[in-house]
């Protein structure tokens, strides 16, 4: 059986990725800081078949026990501090993790590997945020980066240090510029997320409000369950490359917003939605879409989920989520 390490396995994408995984046969083990992660017990619960093995992007001796323990075939680099406007607030400590992070673990593939010959093949979860304030539309893997965010900074270094890997030591690396991913398991800080959710929530009258701040902001939106397998794609192929994963169309905040308030039947949503200045960045990326033309043609890849669909397929799982906390009975 193939054996697959992943950092950010208590995440959206490490869990949809652990699925995934599982059920093409792998053996998964998942990488968590602490002993006591309190997000590990739940994670034992839902996968059981994930071993959870400790580790931290910030220790370089802690990634190279794990990755000795682990002996994996494919290493998936998905943790970070993803957040982009706490990376605002905590620039100094994203970049140590979600840019610095991914060359101590590339450090430990190659120091338990080998250097020319290695077996092991690497993932890099690099971000649409590098494009930032965007040099040409749609933006593909040619596409220079212009990052707005220390958390987009860091992710820029992140892609290029796979880069210099890939061609120092000849390991197979590749890294996929994955654009805005989201599904029912979106932390609720996330935009979209925090859109369903506060939707469910009006619906069943647990909340009144909607505070956001910019809805012109313009995004590429996928499913995450989608981009999960063209992760695993990458690292089947003959030779390491990187690629562009996204759906090719771009949606407003706005737009997401009006979706969800109508599928729970609200149609006037502009009464419940406020604006804060609070919630605005400093600098902003206005527009991103990606072209996953190369993705397409070498990796046989493409999104199944439409938009509207996973807006429904979140507000859907926020309203029975939130119902049941509740106990408030469906009809």
């Amino acid at each position: 059986m193939p054996r697959a390490l992943v950092t950010g396995i208590t995440g959206q994408d490490g869990q949809h990725l652990a699925e995934f995984l599982h059920s093409k046969g792998y053996d998964i083990y998942g990488i968590v800081k602490g002993q006591n992660n309190p997000k590990s017990e739940s994670l034992r619960n839902e996968f059981p078949y994930v071993e959870l093995i400790p580790g931290d992007l910030a220790d370089l001796p802690s990634l190279i026990s794990a990755v000795e323990y682990v002996k994996p075939d494919e290493v998936y680099n998905l943790a970070a501090i993803s957040f982009v406007a706490m990376s605002f607030n905590q620039a100094e400590l994203t970049a140590n993790l979600t840019g610095l992070g991914v060359l101590r673990m590339l450090e430990a593939v190659r120091i338990v590997g080998g250097s020319q010959n290695n077996p092991m093949r690497f993932y890099q979860a690099s971000s649409s945020e590098m494009f930032g304030k965007v040099r040409e539309t749609p933006q593909t893997e040619m596409t220079p980066f212009h990052p707005r965010s220390p958390y987009g900074c860091a992710k820029v270094f992140g892609h290029d240090i796979v880069v210099n890997y890939r061609e120092s030591y000849n390991l197979f690396a590749c890294s996929g510029i994955l654009f805005n991913h989201e599904g029912p398991r979106r932390g609720l800080e996330f935009v979209t997320r925090k859109v369903t959710n506060t939707a469910a929530r009006i619906k069943l009258g647990l909340q009144k409000e909607l505070v956001m701040g910019t809805l012109d902001t313009k995004r590429d939106w996928g499913y995450a369950g989608d981009y999960v397998k063209a992760m695993w794609l990458m690292l089947q192929q003959d030779a390491p490359d990187d690629y562009v994963v996204a759906t090719g169309e771009t949606h407003t905040i706005e737009e997401m917003v009006q979706l969800a308030f109508s599928y729970v039947g609200i149609d006037d949503w502009q009464q419940y939605v406020s604006q804060d200045p609070r919630f605005l960045r400093p600098s902003e990326v206005d527009l991103l879409i990606g072209d996953a033309s190369k993705a397409h043609a070498k990796l046989g890849w493409k999104p199944e989920v439409d938009f509207p669909t996973l807006i429904k397929m979140m507000v859907d799982h926020d309203l029975t989520w939130e119902a049941g906390k509740a106990g408030i009975a469906l009809p």
